[in-house]
């Protein structure tokens, strides 16, 4: 019975990542590459999260957190750099980033 669900789990916490991998590799619009980038954070925080059960461990319940954490910050630093790119080239095309100098 618990086998099963650490399979399951690592089976979706796969697919989410290869979601979240080829949204990033496909997508032109920056905004999407953000969330695809948030799918495959998620992703791995469910794969520590299965990981930890499995060994009745807390640690992956800390390392989601952390992961938590870190997206919450990616997100809003992310943003920020998204703004900052319509504001100059006036599009959200992830090509049109190469153009800018520094």
């Amino acid at each position: 019975m618990n086998e099963i669900q650490i399979t399951g789990g690592l089976l979706l916490a796969g697919i989410l990542f290869t979601l979240g991998l080829v949204g990033v590799l496909i997508r032109r619009n920056i905004i999407f590459m953000l969330v695809c980038v948030e799918i495959m954070l998620n992703a791995a925080g469910l794969a520590f999260i299965v990981a930890g059960s499995k060994w009745a461990q807390p640690d992956g319940q800390v390392m989601f957190i952390f992961i938590l954490t870190m997206a919450a910050a990616e997100v809003s630093v992310g943003l920020a750099l998204i703004l900052q790119i319509h504001h100059q080239l006036k599009t959200l095309d992830g090509d049109a980033a190469n153009t800018m100098k520094g």
